[in-house]
């Protein structure tokens, strides 16, 4: 695995950057959801709880396609 080092503002939250960056590899297919885990540094059952905060579904459908799906 690569390592990449980033320096941030004391300001910006180390977490959210993570998650994001982790959103983007796994929407594009490049991660999957034990890999997003990893990269973010917590366990697969808080990615489970909190990714919907971010913008990403575990079922493969984006969390718009599944509000649409659920209020049709």
């Amino acid at each position: 695995m690569k390592s990449l080092t980033i320096e941030l503002p004391d300001n910006v939250d180390e977490k959210a950057i993570k998650m994001q960056l982790a959103r983007q590899l796994y929407d594009k297919g490049i991660i999957i959801s034990g890999q997003v885990a990893n990269l973010v540094g917590i366990s697969k059952k808080e990615i489970i709880e909190t990714v919907g905060h971010y913008g990403v579904s575990i079922f493969g459908e984006s969390v718009d396609d599944l509000e649409k799906i659920i209020n049709a």
